[in-house]
């Protein structure tokens, strides 16, 4: 056939033709189209081609994958999963079926990321970034900690929180950076470096750095799986815990940092554990310093023991194995007053942060609290006692002045029938009605001799 299928308007043709013409209209025109949609139908022969049917909410297209491109896959497809499929559309020309002939595969969404986060992890591995032997020690007792967030985050007051209750006396200060987003692993390697440039310039040096942040979704968390961070982390001379995310998270910034906690509020009790344990520390030095004196004292005296045993008779030998006990003497002294001070030293810096937690000043803290407290609510009672006398006087100047019986003493009276009831009107009396008349002081009895309507 020379002319293309949609100019055979007159032409009777045969299936085979239709189906050859439409497959070439099809392959020349969605030669190389991107799809999106999920697997269903998966089938995997022996030959290592793989058919299925790619799927959305309203249609489906038939797929075929061979071996060849099947073989460059870097997983396992399988139903279900959400894939974009990049390839030519044709036409299976034996039966009529339109299909899609995949040239690549790739996970979409999490799938494609969790892909590019192996793959990362694998090559960092390989490079030794996450080997055990290069991670850095955490500082016993941390004298300075930095943290590196952002200060709106929940993640920085747990963790800014943790650190006051348990260790008060170090130092805390933050190093801003933007936690979430394409521009987040810039902004963190930013704040690494202005704690690199402030221990080059200050004596109260940066010794401990927590990077941190709450949970989120893979892509929330995606920038600390940036490779040029994991580097910058890995270089970096300070002590490094990750606290990023909840227990499940994980992150390249996990792998590489030198110790990972499984939540923001973790990473602040790890590098606070020994402050928290002082009491149990100062005991296990005070056994270590005896112990270490018992040895070292036991040594000494099986050297000596060692030197007269090898004490010969010749007062020159003699007097130098004297001589040798002597020094060895000396040594000892100085060694023992070297530890003797550097215990007594530890000691006291130990026994000075116990005084400063000790619950004595507190309770006497809270006592000058409650003692404020206490003034403060006597004052107010007073105040409130003063305006409620003020109040109840006006109320009683107020009824004194609405009172009837204070009208009567101004001259006034009020003439009640027998049942008690005031009179308002001469339509309510009678003549030689007898009325009683009210005064301020007493009260009369009269009888009605006269009436008058005006």
């Amino acid at each position: 056939m020379d002319q293309s299928i949609v100019e055979q308007n007159n032409e009777i043709i045969s299936v085979s033709e239709l189906n050859n013409a439409a497959k070439r209209l099809l392959e020349n025109n969605f030669n190389n189209v991107s799809v999106l949609g999920e697997i269903s139908n998966l089938s995997k022969p022996s030959s290592g081609h793989i058919y299925f049917s790619l799927k959305d909410e309203s249609g489906s297209i038939r797929c075929a994958m061979f071996r060849n491109a099947n073989s460059r896959l870097q997983f396992s497809p399988k139903n279900g999963d959400k894939c974009i499929l990049t390839g030519q559309v044709s036409i299976y020309a034996a039966r009529g079926d339109y299909q899609l002939i995949a040239k690549s595969m790739r996970l979409a969404g999490a799938g494609d990321l969790m892909q590019q986060f192996e793959m990362l992890k694998s090559k960092l591995d390989s490079e030794g970034l996450f080997d055990l032997m290069t991670k850095k020690t955490l500082p016993k007792f941390p004298r300075h900690i930095c943290i590196i967030t952002s200060p709106s985050t929940a993640a920085y007051q747990d963790v800014l929180s943790s650190l006051k209750r348990r260790c008060p006396f170090s130092k805390v200060s933050i190093s801003e950076a933007v936690v979430q987003g394409e521009t987040a692993p810039k902004t963190i390697i930013s704040a690494l470096g202005r704690i690199q440039n402030f221990n080059e310039l200050n004596q109260d040096n940066v010794d401990a750095v927590i990077i941190t942040r709450g949970g989120g979704s893979i892509e929330d968390l995606w920038c600390f799986n940036n490779e040029e961070l994991a580097r910058a982390i890995y270089d970096f001379e300070v002590p490094i815990i990750s606290g990023v995310g909840h227990e499940i998270d994980f992150t390249i910034t996990d792998f590489v940092a030198d110790m990972r906690a499984p939540t923001p509020t973790a990473a602040a009790e790890i590098i606070t554990e020994n402050y928290f344990r002082l009491s149990d520390i100062l005991v296990s030095l005070k056994d270590e310093i005896i112990v270490g004196h018992k040895s070292l004292i036991e040594r000494r005296r099986k050297a000596l023991e060692l030197s007269k045993a090898n004490l010969k008779n010749p007062a020159s030998i003699l007097r130098e194995k004297i001589q040798k006990i002597d020094n060895l003497e000396i040594q000892m002294k100085q060694s023992l007053k070297s530890t003797l001070y550097k215990s007594t030293q530890n000691l006291k810096f130990l026994t000075r942060i116990l005084e400063e937690r000790n619950p004595a000043n507190l309770i006497k803290k809270l006592g000058e609290k409650t003692d404020a407290f206490k003034q403060m609510l006597q004052s107010n009672v007073k105040n409130i006692a003063v305006s409620k006398k003020y109040k109840i006087e006006q109320i009683q100047k107020s009824l004194l002045m609405l009172n009837p019986l204070a009208i009567l003493d101004r001259g006034y009276s009020i003439i009640q029938n027998k049942k008690g009831e005031a009179i308002k009107t001469v339509s309510k009396i009678k003549l030689n009605e007898e009325v009683v008349a009210r005064f301020g002081k007493g009260s009369a009895k009269l009888k009605i001799q006269e009436i008058t309507n005006e």
